[in-house]
């Protein structure tokens, strides 16, 4: 007992005040424990908007595991993700390998639409018809491949085997397949694959249907490293590497049609009347969500196409945007989008503030479109501005169903492009798609509503690049677990109850000043290394 403390009371005689449950109402609302999100954003005297760094979420009480912490959420109306991470439409982040990922790990990729509507509609193809453990589009060798051209092959694709067709493509009929062991000891760079392939009557095959499992079993009977899947025509549909069965084990967070148990998959379409054609070739190939894309969504153009979409395709969610005003998000609601996008001018890659001097805060804008939407019961994916596991986390603390990241995603394995080293540091490009390098290459259409050719192109976005950040199986999970962590640390069991604390103002926020926000990062080190996992 301290000496100022006897028998419950105090040394000058007051007696002590007993404590409650819960803390008292004058600590409570003198900002002891931080603001409700309505003093922050709506009692706002100084009319700032607040980006994701000017806020910091206020700890709560922890009486659950971190791995108790649910964070499944919605992404439109109809459909719901085990992980609530889109990967964005861009050039340089999603196409079918990053959505097929993204989908396996439990969130979504939308197939941007820098490329012909027949193309888009092939990658949502691939997504929809991958099987886990399946290779459906390998690389393929002609009869006249030579030696030189393998090993070429083999150096810039980093594979060791590759299976030989007669048209040198996949669907041809199967002659043969190279590996290590057969190329071992040819010298001459100039002989044929024929000469030196193990040919089809000494391969063992799978036949087209075959199950995971089954193939499995093939694969270890045989003792071989790749098994061809044919068709009764003897052409090749897939090819299966013992590696990939043991790195494609089952993904039970999977985000999976409830009909079909094909993976979900998104794509973006842009507001001409030659997008509604590109939109029936998505919904042919049975994309589940189609976004909107459009830098500024409230416009005459993405309405009428939002209500063209829901008459023609109605199996089929609509996300409407970008917004980041109510007044923006009603006019979508209205005309019967499933969910809504919100950013404008806050991607690392986009100078849209800049050039065109609209957009907003992203924190705010979040904050107000989320409140705005809820009435309506329609979500909405946070997108842009994310640059680490805790912005995710603020997202989602201030009523945002998913976040929807391109940077964060850029320099994974699964992102489009090639790998290229700068002073020692292994980089891939990353493009905004109102750069100019985009624009060239369709991405105009994005920004630009003007039925005339337009002959000066305004650039809303710069090309880059970003480090590499390996496979997305060893990313994602770290990005859920710290999300997870930043939850658990505010005391929030899941996605789901954030939203009701925020409305109910239980979950409180400060705003940072900037020297509260260097202290919040690393700082007095003379040097440090940032390892993220």
């Amino acid at each position: 007992m301290s000496e100022t403390q006897t028998n419950g009371y105090h040394k000058n005689g007051d007696k002590r005040q007993k404590i409650g449950s819960e803390i008292d109402e004058e600590t409570l609302n003198s900002g002891a424990e931080g603001f409700t999100a309505e003093k922050i954003f709506v009692n706002n005297p100084s009319c700032m908007g607040m980006t994701y760094d000017d806020l910091i979420v206020m700890p709560g009480h922890i009486a659950f595991p971190v791995g108790d912490v649910d964070i499944s959420s919605n992404l439109t109306r109809n459909i719901r993700l085990q992980v609530p991470f889109v990967s964005s439409p861009m050039d340089t982040v999603t196409e079918h390998q990053m959505a097929i990922t993204m989908a396996l790990q439990g969130g979504i990729g939308i197939i941007h639409s820098n490329m012909t509507a027949e193309e888009q509609a092939q990658e949502v193809l691939k997504v929809k018809k991958f099987k886990n453990g399946f290779i459906l589009d390998p690389m393929c060798l002609s009869p006249d491949t030579t030696l030189g051209e393998v090993l070429k092959r083999k150096a810039d694709l980093n594979f060791s085997s590759f299976p030989v067709t007669d048209t040198g493509k996949m669907g041809g009929r199967l002659i043969g397949i190279i590996s290590n062991r057969d190329s071992a000891f040819i010298e001459d760079p100039n002989v044929k694959v024929t000469e030196f392939m193990t040919a089809r009557d000494s391969l063992v095959v799978a036949k087209d249907g075959v199950s995971l499992e089954e193939a499995n079993q093939i694969l270890k009977e045989s003792k071989k490293g790749k098994l061809p899947v044919v068709n009764d025509n003897d052409e090749l549909v897939a090819l299966i590497a013992r590696t990939d069965l043991q790195k494609n084990k089952d993904n039970p967070r999977a985000s999976k049609d409830s009909h079909n148990k094909q993976l979900l998959c998104g794509a973006a379409i842009g507001t001409r009347p030659d997008d509604k054609k590109r939109a029936q070739l998505l919904a042919d190939a049975g994309v589940n969500v189609i976004v909107v894309d459009s830098s500024q969504g409230d416009s005459i153009y993405q309405i009428e196409m939002i209500k063209h979409l829901k008459a023609a395709h109605p199996q089929v969610d609509v996300i409407g945007g970008n917004v980041v005003t109510p007044s923006q998000a009603h006019h979508l609601i209205e005309a019967g989008a499933d969910g809504l996008r919100v950013g404008m001018g806050i991607g690392s890659i986009c100078t849209t503030q800049e050039v065109c001097a609209v957009g907003r805060a992203q924190a705010s804008a979040v904050y107000h479109v989320a409140k705005y939407a809820r009435k309506f019961g329609i979500p909405i994916t946070a997108d842009g501005g994310i640059q680490s596991t805790g912005h995710i986390t603020k997202a989602l603390c201030l009523g945002a169903g998913c976040v929807m990241m391109g940077s964060m995603l850029a320099g994974t394995d699964e992102a489009p492009g090639e790998y290229f080293y700068q002073d020692g540091v292994r980089l891939k490009r990353y493009r905004g798609m109102g750069s100019i390098e985009a624009m060239n290459a369709g991405g105009e259409k994005r920004y630009v509503w003007d039925t005339a050719q337009s002959h000066v192109k305004v650039a809303q976005g710069v090309s880059g690049a970003v480090t590499d950040k390996g496979t997305l199986r060893r990313y994602i999970p770290y990005l859920m677990q710290g999300v997870r962590h930043g939850l658990q640390d505010a005391g929030i069991p899941s996605v789901e109850a954030s939203r009701d604390r925020l409305y109910n103002g239980t979950l409180r926020f400060e705003i940072r000043s900037p020297a509260a926000q260097r202290e919040g990062g690393v700082h007095g080190l003379h040097s440090y290394q940032k390892r993220l996992y």
